[in-house]
């Protein structure tokens, strides 16, 4: 089991480009990180929510994996998803992230089959006694159907089996109680907080969260980049206004409307918004996604033009 040094603020969850075959386009993909850190990124996370995994075959994660990792060479942490229904099914994932060369994974509570807490607690520390990198849970109660209480992830931490948590719950009260469960026990070391509510990041820096994983940091980690460091220097008000910006420029994912899901017009509109900027070469998500339209697509460009990225 191996912990790290804290990881701390703004660490992307990469989007995948597709070709209109539903390959993985790499030469987009190689752009989208140089967008991603040409914004001044911390990290980058691969392989997650925004990056399609749950629709991507084994080997589309392989050329994720191998891509992005060939072409940071090392400037940044790069964390993999190994995101999967079961413990089996998701040690063939670590063994092959860690193969590729990855800083840390990322990794689900099981799901399909409902669980127990204690299965969870065995499913990540099977992981980690697999891995041997930094393993960071990632609470995702909305897709798996479990949410991981703060009683389970600091006990988790203080045995070394976390270095971290992307909390995605939506659930304020829950990650305060981790943050502050983490400053209270003498027993948790190097232990990050990251949250995935990309709405509310001010409000988690201010509790004391370390970073934030913003799908919408695709389209804009210049502004996700300047909220945290303004945070950081303790300069509020410039962080509230770069917030409420971000707010508004979310409004995008709702550009679907109600022929669709809410996931399909999210990622449609992400990638929409990427492609408009001229970061992709297609706009393209898996299926059984719904595409976005002409006129659906016009919406994420308003948006985008209202908040200074056209």
């Amino acid at each position: 089991m191996t912990t790290a040094t804290a990881l701390t603020g703004v660490i992307p969850p990469v989007c995948t480009p597709l070709t209109p075959d539903f390959e993985v386009d790499t030469g987009s993909l190689t752009r989208l990180v140089d967008h991603l850190l040409d914004g001044g990124v911390d990290g980058l996370f691969v392989l997650g929510s925004s990056s399609e995994v749950a629709f991507l075959p084994d080997g589309h994660r392989a050329i994720v994996l191998d891509t992005v990792l060939g072409h940071v060479g090392g400037q940044v942490p790069v964390l993999a998803g190994v995101i999967d229904m079961t413990t089996p099914r998701v040690l063939e994932h670590v063994r092959a992230a860690v193969k590729a060369g990855v800083d840390g994974i990322v990794a689900t509570a099981p799901f399909y089959t409902r669980t127990h807490p204690v299965e969870i607690d065995g499913h990540f520390r099977t992981i980690a006694g697999q891995a041997g990198l930094p393993l960071y849970a990632y609470d995702l109660p909305v897709s798996v159907h479990s949410k991981l209480g703060a009683d389970l992830l600091l006990g988790l931490a203080a045995d070394g089996v976390l270095a971290g948590v992307k909390d995605s719950s939506g659930d304020e009260a829950g990650l305060r109680e981790v943050i502050l469960g983490r400053r209270e026990r003498s027993d948790i070391g190097s232990f990050s907080v990251l949250t995935g509510s990309e709405l509310t990041v001010d409000s988690a820096l201010w509790m004391g969260a370390d970073g934030v994983v913003p799908g919408l940091g695709n389209v804009d980690p210049h502004g996700y980049t300047r909220l945290f460091r303004s945070a950081s220097e303790g300069d509020w008000e410039a962080a509230r206004t770069e917030q409420e910006r971000l707010f508004r420029l979310f409004g995008l994912v709702r550009a679907g409307g109600a022929r669709m899901g809410a996931g399909s017009s999210a990622m449609g509109a992400f990638k929409a918004a990427l492609h408009l900027r001229g970061i992709i070469d297609h706009p393209t998500t898996a299926l059984p996604q719904i595409p976005l339209d002409g006129d659906e697509t016009g919406r994420v460009g308003a948006y985008l033009a209202a908040a200074g990225l056209l």
